[in-house]
């Protein structure tokens, strides 16, 4: 028997960032909007007849080996997933198989979808019927302990449940709200709503780092800016129920403006040059997925639009990743 998972990657729209803690403590409560989509992190658990762990990373063509989950080690390339599966502890020997289906640095949240997708594969195998709080919250420590910095909890969200979503990052307790239920809006965003891929790859902890330490330090501009980031979050979270796609459009824009100031590094010249290329073909807005610095980015055109902007990214050395909004999240199942 092998268990099969699958969980959604993100595209961020509004509020990044303000999933930190305890960022969104400082913010008064944080709000971050956000759609699953199908590219997809697969994870697959087969129990063995003895003790033995056995890794393997198909995307990455990497692979790690111990005698038993205790001796499994960690720090090493696969340390994400040997970190998952020492938590949850099988109670036999494993071989696990994972992949991701979107490039290394992409900001698309691959890592916690992939955590989502792993996790989810040994809930099933150990029986233990985890709660999506438990998910969540067990996955951001695990994944902190990965990356030794704070580390958000919007892209668990988006995995467990695709489709387009308001988290709101409260004081007392955290709250999805989905925005989207009309299948031809839907449509129309992900039409409008292109994604490529920067060809520079990022890693979101330092941004969010510097970020969180530039707030607590008051460098700069850096606390109105995350107040406005929230702003723009509630204004969007209302063009989104509303279904106007102009507003939304400015308000891309508008969330992208503020980010570039909250740290040093968030763009550089060729995300600019790109986003000029975009804006140059017709777009209405462009803003970079994730912390930046590079990875993916979004780009807002009208239908008509479309194909001309996508000429104009690829020209320019972007890679256009054809995606559709998740209509589902988490999906684990037994063969």
């Amino acid at each position: 028997m092998a268990i099969r998972a699958t969980a959604p990657s993100r595209i961020d729209l509004a509020g990044g960032t303000l999933d930190i803690y305890p960022l969104n403590v400082f913010v008064d409560g944080g709000l971050t909007l956000n759609m699953g989509i199908t590219l997809l992190s697969h994870a697959a658990v087969e129990p063995r007849a003895d003790a033995e762990i056995h890794l393997r990373s198909e995307d990455m063509g990497a692979a790690l080996d111990a005698p038993d989950v205790a001796s499994l080690p960690v720090g090493q390339e696969l340390d994400l997933v040997a970190r998952i599966v020492k938590f949850y502890a099988p109670m036999t020997g494993v071989n696990v198989t994972t992949r991701n289906t979107v490039p290394h640095g992409s900001g698309l949240g691959a890592s916690s979808s992939l955590l989502i997708a792993l996790t989810g594969a040994l809930d099933r195998l150990n029986g233990t019927n985890l709660t999506p709080d438990r998910y969540i919250d067990w996955g951001a420590n695990i994944e902190a302990q990965c990356i030794g910095i704070p580390t958000g909890k919007q892209d668990y969200f988006a995995a467990l449940y695709g489709g387009v979503s308001a988290i709101w990052f409260r004081l007392d307790r955290n709250e999805r709200q989905p925005l989207v239920a009309d299948e031809g809006f839907l449509r129309a965003l992900e039409t409008c709503v292109i994604l490529t891929f920067t060809g520079e790859s990022r890693f979101s902890g330092t941004s969010n780092w510097n970020m969180l330490k530039a707030y607590i330090e008051n460098i700069g501009s850096n606390r109105a800016c995350m107040h406005a980031i929230k702003r723009t979050a509630l204004a969007m979270q209302e063009a989104l129920a509303r279904q106007d796609l102009g507003r939304f459009a400015e308000l891309v824009d508008e969330e992208w403006q503020n980010r570039k100031q909250l740290a040093e590094g968030v763009t550089t010249p060729h995300i600019e040059q790109l986003m000029a290329a975009a804006a140059g073909a017709g777009a209405w807005a462009s803003k970079i997925c994730g912390a930046g610095g590079g990875g993916c980015m979004i780009t807002v055109a009208p239908e008509g639009k479309r194909a001309a902007v996508i000429a104009a990214l690829e020209a320019d050395g972007a890679r256009h990743l054809d995606y559709r909004i998740a209509r589902q999240g988490l999906t684990v199942q037994e063969q």
